[in-house]
């Protein structure tokens, strides 16, 4: 009986545990569509969840900068940021940079990212990687 007592309040405490003990962990994601970045992000941010950045965040996946609180991310000694302009693809399937997406893109990120980003050359066709010994001097390491 005491053990049945144990378990069910267990259970109990983590159905109802706030969701900000949540950690959503980023490993070898090299991007996707911005849209499905934006909408799973600004979900995580909305819900309080912690993000550990804990490998590779490449592309659209960079976008956890500019919507999850800096508080709530951290990172491992495996963390990288990668970078790059934004584009679109063209009729005959090709991918062609896109000024007025870059910029956009750019102006989401926080004053930090936007300055590192700036002292290398700012956001073209070749992908731009901070890594994990940059990124500690922005993000706290995970416990």
């Amino acid at each position: 009986m005491k053990l049945t007592a144990a378990l069910i309040g267990l259970l109990l405490a983590v159905a109802f545990a706030p969701s900000s003990y949540a950690m959503k962990r980023i490993d070898g994601d090299m991007g996707g569509p911005l849209g499905t970045y934006l909408l799973m992000f600004a979900a995580i941010r909305d819900s309080g969840e912690r993000v550990m950045i804990d490998g590779d965040c490449f592309s659209a996946c960079t976008l956890v900068t500019a919507l999850i609180p800096r508080d709530r991310i951290c990172i491992t000694n495996r963390a990288a940021l990668g970078f790059h302009a934004g584009w679109f693809e063209t009729k005959a399937g090709k991918r062609s940079v896109s000024p007025t997406g870059t910029q956009l893109l750019y102006q989401m990120y926080p004053p930090t990212i936007q300055n590192w980003i700036t002292r290398r050359g700012g956001l073209g066709r070749q992908t731009i990687v901070m890594d994990a010994r940059e990124l500690a001097t922005l993000y706290q390491y995970c416990q």
